[in-house]
């Protein structure tokens, strides 16, 4: 009873670590020379596993097919999540924001004690091995490449969890498309997700503004909102507010963001707050609406020669700036990837319907999620429902 793991992200070691704990023989293949990799740079910042949001909520970041994941995260939830790394001997927190990191906030400490365990299951790694293509004719065959040239491998059931197409030097590079693509697989194009977004600033606002946060502002785009901070880069705008935002300006044919850049004040209040200024009124926002530096310096460098003739305009504008957008930055600096293969390819295991035996789990798979610990747990979700499918499927073949 041999399952084969193409992948060796946090999707690939889960589905691994379940195959093995129900007792399979697992292999995990990776075309890199150590795994773990994605995962060890997505916890640079603090490995952000989780968070600790209601369920109802939860699910809703993951959109369709929504009772899918519904029964998903049933299966492996966030306390899940927490359970297994404590079981670990790696204790976790949830934070402010809701997002639940280890205690250490580091990656390589539970890398290393998952590897240890993966190890102690029987679970066997094939480093340095790039999967080129499979073959049904008898039975299921893998073909790799590595250093010797091409091998098969036969296995009694396989997980593909190959990632999507952000961050290739990690080992997402997407390669897997070519692969499935011979076999018919219906793949929705890959596209950047949770990325920058590139505009065009004037000169004076990249000189005093660039760097610099905006803090505690709300983004709209096509009807969907966002609540958080952005920072100014020379190229645009980066962070949680526009990330989360991703989707909808894909969908915009000239993207564009809304900015409140005073979410916790009305209009009116604003204008109160100006008291009998007839004149000024930008410099005077400053000070009285505690109106931030990048903000001031976008708005007035924006503006050209016009003025404001009110405070009411002001504060208009204040609370529904229009930014244009010209789009997104590349795949390779997204932190994670929209599309792949599509859900209607999958059943409810998350096997290839045309090809039976083979389950995919994580980024390959077409969908996203903002960052904030929602990432990690898709992943987490789609592996444990792959692996336990392999595990049954063998069992059901034997």
């Amino acid at each position: 009873m041999h399952i084969a793991v193409v992948g060796g992200g946090p999707a690939g070691l889960r589905a691994a670590e379940v195959a093995a704990d129900g007792g399979a023989s697992v292999t995990v293949f990776d075309a890199k020379a150590s795994v773990g990799r994605k995962f060890l740079v997505a916890g640079r910042g603090g490995l952000n596993l989780t968070n600790a949001e209601s369920s109802e909520q939860f699910v809703t970041h993951y959109g369709e097919p929504d009772e899918l994941w519904r029964t998903l995260l049933d299966d492996c939830g966030p306390e899940a999540v927490r359970a297994w790394a404590a079981s670990l001997g790696i204790e976790t927190f949830v934070a402010k924001t809701g997002r639940v990191y280890p205690e250490q906030m580091k990656a390589a400490p539970l890398l290393r004690r998952w590897i240890r365990r993966l190890r102690e299951l029987g679970v066997q790694f094939a480093m340095k091995h790039r999967w080129t293509g499979l073959d049904r004719e008898d039975g299921l065959v893998l073909a790799f490449e590595n250093a010797h040239g091409f091998i098969t491998v036969r296995a009694d059931a396989v997980v593909l969890a190959l990632g999507g197409g952000s961050w290739p030097e990690t080992g997402s590079d997407a390669q897997w498309i070519e692969a499935l693509t011979r076999l018919d697989i219906e793949i929705t194009p890959l596209q950047p997700a949770n990325c920058g977004w590139e505009c065009r600033w004037p000169e004076a606002v990249l000189a005093a503004a660039e760097g610099k946060p905006l803090k505690n502002i709300v983004a709209r785009a096509g009807g969907a909102k966002a609540v958080g901070e952005l920072m100014v880069t020379n190229y645009g705008l980066e962070g949680g507010a526009i990330y989360q935002l991703g989707p909808a300006l894909r969908a915009m044919k000239e993207p564009a963001i809304v900015l409140d850049f005073k979410p916790a004040s009305t209009e009116a209040q604003l204008v109160r707050k100006m008291g009998l200024i007839t004149r000024n009124f930008l410099a005077e926002a400053q000070r009285r609406w505690k109106l931030s530096d990048p903000a001031f310096v976008i708005i007035s460098h924006s503006l050209g020669e016009q003025n404001f003739l009110s405070a009411m305009e002001l504060a208009r504008a204040i609370k529904s700036w229009t930014l244009p957008l010209s789009g997104p930055r590349p795949l390779s600096e997204a932190i994670s990837s929209a599309g792949g293969v599509s859900w209607n390819e999958l059943n409810e295991m998350l096997m290839l319907r045309r090809l039976p035996g083979i389950f995919l789990a994580g980024e390959m798979i077409d969908w996203e999620a903002p960052t904030g610990g929602y990432l990690i747990q898709g992943c987490f979700a789609t592996a444990a429902r792959a692996g336990r499918g392999a595990l049954e499927w063998t069992r059901s073949n034997l």
